[in-house]
């Protein structure tokens, strides 16, 4: 019952963004069951049906990515002290979280079931004068286990996905072993080759000289110092710890990894497109039909699109270094230093939905014909997969706000005016706008250019 009130108690936004997936989760399975459909009405054709299958992975990832965004935003199963007492210790609330994405992700798959067979004249007669029987398979009975489990893809992906992501860990940091600089100094304690051990005379003797050569100590006069147990490297020929490392060098001035490869995957991709407009793939290249030359396209999209992923958060970082250049004042220097801390959190979903983009300019530029009109499907799903990567930036940067909502609070107490942060906020929306959409129509502009030759 804790449970249920937790999901019923939340805020309208929150309700909002649950039914943002439930609208997605049925978009998906409307588009899974049109593949059942159009299987059932041409059972010959069965090629052309797995390729219509395959290409639902887009939307399905689209909205799994976009439910476990809206699980972590959920300001109810967020630990808080006290909650442990009652039971709500981070598993339970986990648990909660994935019954949340459970719940809605099996509503939208129920509406889209719903609205399948209506669409079919099962329910009510057929709609539209039939327009949609061609492609929905009406008059034929559809088998239940195939339904069910095209309906059940969504939620159990879903599920799973937000139950992983927000398992609980452990808070204890990792320890990892220490470097020598050498590989052949001796460890304290343990036997030296071809010497005396290094808890001899000998040892302590040159310890004792060490710790004298130092200065400091009751050692430094001649003492002998305790020798360290066996196998630990003596602290003094090692380097500092990596995770004291990791933990002085944390801060926006931490640029994100993987610019460079990212480079190298987009220009990996535009070169495949390029390389394969050479010859243009002949019939011509459709979502239901994919000759055997369009298999260097496909790859060329595949790693322009995991390439502007992955440069997406150091490029966010490059914005806000460039933001601060020049001499900044408050409102640039908040706006630089809000993008290089959060460039991790905001690039991913930023480049997910830059990719989003050039794919649907390509598709675009490939349907631009009188013979390949865009369907109706086709439209769907394209809505659905656009539709999830724009709420999924606004989702992620609702995050970003509630993550800084204690340094915005500290700030307000400092003095600032509430007007200087939301400046800030609407200079680094500008900033991105300015540096990824010439970036992103760039790179779109590549991508579609050996289609159009």
């Amino acid at each position: 019952m804790l449970d249920l009130r937790l999901t019923r108690a939340a805020r309208p936004a929150v309700q909002l963004r649950r039914l943002l997936v439930a609208a997605a989760s049925a978009g998906t399975g409307f588009l899974l069951l049109s593949c059942l459909g159009y299987a059932l009405k041409r059972p010959e054709a069965a090629g052309s049906g797995a390729l219509r299958l395959a290409w639902c992975v887009v939307p399905v990832a689209a909205t799994v990515y976009l439910a476990l965004a809206v699980a972590r935003t959920d300001p109810g199963t967020r630990p808080r002290p006290g909650l442990s007492a009652i039971g709500l210790g981070p598993a339970r609330l986990m648990a909660v979280s994935a019954l949340v994405t459970a719940l809605s992700t099996t509503l939208g798959s129920l509406v889209a079931l719903s609205l399948f067979l209506h669409l079919r004249g099962d329910l009510t007669g057929l709609p539209f004068d039939g327009a949609a029987a061609s492609f929905l398979a009406a008059g034929k009975s559809l088998p239940l286990a195939a339904t069910l489990t095209l309906l059940a893809v969504v939620p159990v992906v879903a599920t799973v996905a937000v139950a992983l992501a927000l398992r609980p860990r452990d808070p204890r940091p990792v320890t990892r072993p220490q470097r020598r600089y050498l590989p052949f100094v001796r460890q304290a304690g343990g036997p030296t080759a071809g010497g005396p051990t290094a808890g001899g005379p000998a040892a302590i003797g040159r310890t004792g000289e060490v710790e004298a050569a130092g200065g400091g100590g009751a050692a430094g006069e001649g003492t002998p110092a305790a020798a360290a147990p066996a196998g630990v490297i003596d602290p003094r020929f090692t380097s500092p710890s990596l995770t004291d490392k990791a933990d002085d060098d944390k801060g926006p001035g931490d640029t994100p990894a993987g610019l460079p490869w990212a480079v190298a995957l987009v220009a990996a991709g535009l070169t495949a497109q390029a390389y394969a407009g050479r010859t243009p793939p002949t019939p011509a290249f459709t979502f239901t039909t994919v000759p055997t030359g369009a298999g260097l396209f496909l790859l060329g999209w595949l790693l322009t699109a995991v390439g502007l992923v992955l440069a997406a958060p150091g490029l966010t970082h490059l914005c806000g270094r460039l933001l601060q250049c020049a001499r900044p004042g408050a409102l640039r220097l908040l706006a630089g230093r809000g993008l290089m801390a959060e460039a991790t959190r905001i690039g991913r979903p930023l480049g997910i939905l830059c990719a989003v983009t050039a794919a649907g300019y390509a598709v675009t530029t490939l349907y631009d014909s009188p013979g390949r009109p865009f369907g109706p499907l086709s439209a769907l799903g394209a809505l659905v997969v656009a539709g999830c990567a724009f709420a999924t930036l606004l989702t992620v940067a609702v995050e970003t706000r509630q993550g800084r909502a204690e340094t915005t609070d500290a700030l307000l107490r400092l003095g600032a005016p509430a007007t200087v942060l939301r400046g800030a906020a609407a200079l680094r929306a500008v900033a991105l706008l300015a540096f990824f959409a010439p970036l992103t129509l760039a790179i779109a502009a590549l991508a579609a250019f050996p289609l159009t030759r």
